[in-house]
């Protein structure tokens, strides 16, 4: 299982030590998040910091961008890092959009295909020079001068992934992408018995191999190490799966284990404002759907059992920071790597 863990995005100057810690401690890479800061700037001091760790944006909101924006960050980050930074991109929900990022929606999944493909577009127009000439119905690139033409770098374009849910972005995620990026509202269930056909479906009709195609995330992890600190990270697994089961586009994922009730309940509190409400609708053996649940002794087991077989990559993170990088000890981490995956690389 490839490892991954956070920065402290909150701060830039904490970054560099922060990420030179998770190379050290054996992890596969750093990702950032677009929830409270923006994901770019501290993976661009990680990568300046460090010489061997990935860098993934988990995620960047794609709509609140343009495409050449993010082209232009991306080949950056890439080239200067020598390849080791990942795009990963989410289309985010309408309300976001609209009244967070001011941001004009449109049914996201067709739209989300053409960034991915116009950002491929501008990326070979620079590396090969080739005139530009892509249209499509949400996104246009058909002028490149050579006064903003940046020069060549010495690594292929950043490798692009997406956050995906629902059927229609798996698809889109399958079949124009080189990974996706599962959210933590995930359940095993739904892992194997909806996303995974989906993805090998795109997969085939692309001719890829599964083994070039990295699926991250999938559900939560609380661990710690004792019970307390499990129980604590417990209730943080609750919390997450009362917000986000609030959400009617993740209703799929309810929808396999017969919960629809549980979302519409959860919706109706969040638009009668009483948040603190939730997580008290959430029973136990639900929130255990969407978590690998264990002490640090027993957390591989966990995982194993959760994620092993399907999942290549997980996110190891602790807002507490406590007990080494991410909340994991070096020695954990590596024990959590021993667990089988099938992605071995992009080019391989």
């Amino acid at each position: 299982m490839r490892v991954f863990t956070t920065v402290p995005q909150e701060n830039l100057r904490a970054v560099p030590a922060a990420a030179r810690a998770a190379e050290a401690a054996g992890h596969d890479g750093i990702v950032t998040m677009e929830n409270q800061h923006e994901p770019f700037l501290a993976l661009a001091v990680a990568g300046a910091a460090t010489d061997r760790v990935e860098l993934h944006t988990s995620v960047a909101i794609a709509f609140a961008r343009t495409p050449m924006a993010v082209a232009e960050v991306g080949w950056d980050l890439a080239g200067s890092t020598g390849g080791r930074f990942v795009l990963g991109l989410g289309s985010q929900v309408r309300a976001h959009n609209e009244r967070r990022f001011s941001a004009p929606w449109s049914p996201p999944a067709p739209r989300m295909r053409e960034y991915v493909q116009v950002l491929r577009a501008i990326w070979k127009c620079w590396a090969s020079g080739e005139q530009p000439s892509y249209e499509g119905r949400h996104y246009r690139f058909t002028l490149m001068t050579p006064n903003f033409t940046p020069a060549k770098i010495g690594c292929p374009p950043p490798a692009v992934t997406i956050a995906a849910v629902g059927p229609a972005m798996l698809k889109v995620a399958a079949e124009e992408c080189d990974g996706v990026k599962l959210h933590g509202f995930c359940t095993k269930k739904y892992l194997s018995d909806e996303i995974m056909p989906r993805i090998g479906a795109g997969l085939a009709k692309t001719g890829r191999s599964r083994a070039q195609y990295e699926i991250s995330g999938g559900g939560f992890l609380a661990t710690g190490p004792d019970d307390a600190a499990v129980a604590e990270r417990f209730e943080w697994v609750r919390q997450r799966v009362a917000f986000y089961g609030s959400t009617p586009a993740y209703y799929p994922v309810f929808a396999v284990h017969g919960l629809e009730d549980l979302g519409l309940k959860l919706n109706r509190l969040v638009r009668e404002g009483k948040w603190a409400e939730m997580a008290k609708e959430v029973p136990d053996d639900v929130a255990h759907l969407f978590a690998a649940v264990g002490r640090h002794d027993q957390i591989v087991t966990a995982i194993a059992e959760r994620f092993g077989g399907l999942v290549d990559a997980l996110a190891l993170r602790d807002p507490a920071g406590r007990d080494g990088v991410g909340g994991m000890p070096p020695d954990l981490v590596q024990d959590i790597r021993r667990i089988p995956h099938r992605y071995r690389g992009r080019f391989n």
